[in-house]
């Protein structure tokens, strides 16, 4: 067993996972696994730089974070950063600060890698499940991108586009500094053909439509499984490989759509942090299960952090 670090920086959050590692049987053991919502792509889209508050939020997620992996003992340690670093013109400025606070310099990875990571962390566990069907398209919705994976037991196509629920939120729902609450139907037709438009980039290098199993991942998909659950809270062990049928998608992506910050905020699964941007998340789902034909989701907690985590292993 190796024990390692794995840190995946995105648009809306950052994550840890400490695991002790097996690459012989396969087994990575959790040791310990958490979600700060630091929004570092806060306004990124509109000014193409990093906000110094968000940098700070993210700063001092990462100095927590330094003091678990140093508690554990993890012998390797890997940052991998996504979406809001690729874009921003001061990302230098997110580079040096993490190397001060963990000693390892984030990796800006391309998109296709970050696929790759998403789809060997969602289906490790899955490629013996007989009531799953291959290929699989693993859809991981992030804060300011989403990837398309399609594969067996290996990767056959990858696609990245700019499409996330914080990206969309912004580019869509925000009038005069805030988010518009609930959103006009114009704003929401607007942020579906932009979505739309993003799966028609997508098909163009992803089989879409030939995936027999829709794996999704990452904080929009979990949270619309929450809400599907009616869990009194968050609760991951009830959520990973849970499966939300497509009419249940519909009905939470125009309840969430049309409801105020207060009825979002008020459901007891929601973080915080997801209240203002869930809706576009969720809207985002509701379109690739359009796309795509699936009938149903498989939603998975392991994603580009247990990909990672592999990879340094």
């Amino acid at each position: 067993m190796t024990r390692v670090a794995a840190v995946d920086c995105g648009t809306n959050s950052i994550r840890l996972l400490v695991a002790d590692a097996d690459p012989e049987t396969g087994e990575l053991v959790e040791l310990d696994r958490r979600m700060t919502i630091v929004r570092l792509g806060q306004g990124v889209d509109r000014t193409g730089r990093l906000a110094p508050e968000a940098l700070e939020r993210t700063f001092a997620a990462c100095r927590e974070y330094a003091g678990i992996i140093k508690e554990h003992g993890a012998e390797r340690l890997r940052f991998v950063a996504t979406s809001a670093s690729r874009d921003a013109e001061n990302r230098d400025e997110f580079v040096r600060g993490v190397l001060d606070i963990l000693g390892v310099e984030p990796e800006v990875i391309t998109g296709d890698e970050e696929a790759e990571f998403s789809f060997t962390g969602a289906t490790k566990e899955l490629t013996g499940r007989a009531d799953l069907h291959r290929p699989f398209l693993v859809v991981d919705i992030g804060g300011g991108s989403t990837e398309f994976v399609v594969g067996d037991d290996h990767v056959r196509a990858a696609r990245s586009v700019d499409v996330g629920c914080v990206r969309m939120t912004e580019r869509h729902l925000v009038r005069d500094g805030a988010v518009t609450d609930p959103p006009a139907e114009e704003q929401i037709a607007a942020m579906r053909a932009d979505i739309e438009a993003a799966l028609d980039l997508a098909e163009q290098t992803v089989p879409l439509r030939e995936a027999r199993t829709l794996v999704g991942l990452a904080g929009s998909v979990t949270t619309v499984s929450a809400i599907a659950q009616e869990l009194p809270e968050y609760d991951s062990a009830a959520i990973h490989h849970s499966r939300v049928s497509h009419d249940r998608v519909r009905e939470i992506a125009d309840w969430l759509l049309h409801s105020t910050h207060a009825e979002r905020a008020a459901v007891p699964s929601m973080h915080p942090g997801r209240v203002d941007v869930i809706a576009a998340g969720a809207l985002v789902l509701l379109a690739i299960m359009e796309r795509t034909g699936a009938e149903d989701v498989v939603v998975s907690e392991h994603d580009i952090l247990d990909g990672i985590a592999w990879s340094v292993a």
